[in-house]
């Protein structure tokens, strides 16, 4: 199944919110995509297996279009997460996160995960000094992520983390207003990143914490989808 590039707005009436594929948001539209489109915030009552297999289906397509990933990319991360010891749902995540593209996206350097790829594709990032071009490259605990010392690639990713800067001021300063310490914002940095303003680089420091994952998931059922 090819990568998705048709209209996001279809996608997050059918899902929700999803951070990654786009800064839009509903606003009025309040139903399903579609001429017979159902109200988006009324659940039906479960009464048949084919809901419930509805209801895995919807969490997975959420992360496949949250990530902008393919269905085949999906499955190899869910494999690769099945191996190894711990929660296959928070491996997965971790894997996800862990995407160059996903980790540029989440220091500010692009608005959104296409925008990111974007940026990865156009050769104006570098890991632990080196071009990397590959949106899927994982990275691991310590990598250096740095723009390439080209004018054209500094002025992209400055102004995009200048607005990105902007907006992180201003939540903070609405969050210490109201004393509201525990959520958390796309717009935040999170807990397993760090970043340099000045210099424009950024740090992998860990596997992501589950409670800085943006996306709205229930990453069991997307255990369970794969493991019928």
């Amino acid at each position: 199944m090819a990568r998705y590039t048709g209209p996001r707005i279809r996608i997050i009436r059918r899902l929700g919110l999803l951070p990654g594929l786009t800064r839009k948001n509903i606003k009025n539209r309040v139903t399903t995509p579609g001429q017979h489109g159902k109200p988006i915030f009324t659940k039906s009552k479960r009464s048949s297996l084919s809901d419930d297999y509805k209801e895995r289906l919807l969490e997975k397509q959420k992360l496949r279009f949250n990530y902008g990933i393919t269905e085949k990319q999906l499955v190899s991360y869910f494999k690769e997460a099945k191996r190894e010891t711990g929660s296959t749902g928070n491996l997965l995540l971790q894997l996800l996160e862990a995407r160059l593209d996903c980790v540029i996206y989440r220091l500010g350097f692009a608005p959104t995960i296409p925008s990111a790829r974007q940026i990865v594709n156009h050769c104006h990032i570098l890991v632990n000094g080196k071009l990397i071009n590959i949106p899927s490259f994982i990275c691991k605990e310590g990598d250096i992520i740095t723009v390439k010392e080209k004018k054209q690639s500094k002025a992209l990713v400055g102004n995009n983390l200048e607005i990105q800067q902007q907006k992180r001021k201003l939540i903070q300063r609405r969050m210490k207003r109201v004393n509201l310490t525990k959520s958390r914002f796309h717009s935040l940095l999170p807990t397993h990143l760090q970043i340099n303003n000045e210099e424009l680089t950024g740090k992998f420091l860990s596997p992501v914490k589950r409670k800085d994952v943006l996306v709205r998931i229930n990453e069991l059922k997307v255990v369970e989808y794969y493991s019928r």
